[in-house]
């Protein structure tokens, strides 16, 4: 069975309370229940963290375990070029590394406009809600036949 790496930045552990009226009102642990549902025949193994490092380091993983990645970088997504740099890696290696944003990123303040993960990514999925995890899932599931 394979392992899907759904990991997810900064301050998405508050899902639910967040800015419900732009992130929705679904948890983290929402998300994984419905995604959960959604794998046959694959493993989710869905993460958060609030730091950048620690990002880096299951990025360095999904490559040393040829794992594909789903990947909501939350704020580093403008301007963490090291967290770029670890997503190249994934990709470099032939592996599956889609960006998701449950909010659509172009209409909101011009900052958040800019990705330093999409030039880098397989591809990006954003602005669906938690249907953005779910198309890239069913992706993903579709390229490991």
């Amino acid at each position: 069975m394979s392992t899907v790496l759904i990991l997810n930045g900064p301050n998405l552990g508050r899902l639910g309370s967040r800015e419900p009226d732009v992130y929705g009102s679904g948890t983290l642990d929402d998300l994984k229940a419905r995604l959960e549902a959604e794998t046959s025949g694959l493993t989710i193994d869905l993460r958060q963290t609030d730091d950048e490092a620690t990002l880096i380091g299951w990025l360095h993983e999904a490559v040393d375990s040829k794992y594909p990645v789903i990947l909501n970088p939350a704020a580093f997504t403008h301007y963490s070029y090291a967290l770029s740099d670890a997503a190249k890696l994934v990709t470099a290696a032939g592996l599956i590394l889609i960006e998701v944003h449950l909010s659509n990123p172009h209409a909101r303040e011009e900052f958040r406009h800019t990705s330093v993960i999409s030039a880098v990514a397989t591809g990006t999925i954003a602005g669906l809600g938690f249907d953005s995890y779910s198309l890239a899932l069913a992706f993903v599931r579709s390229r490991l036949g």
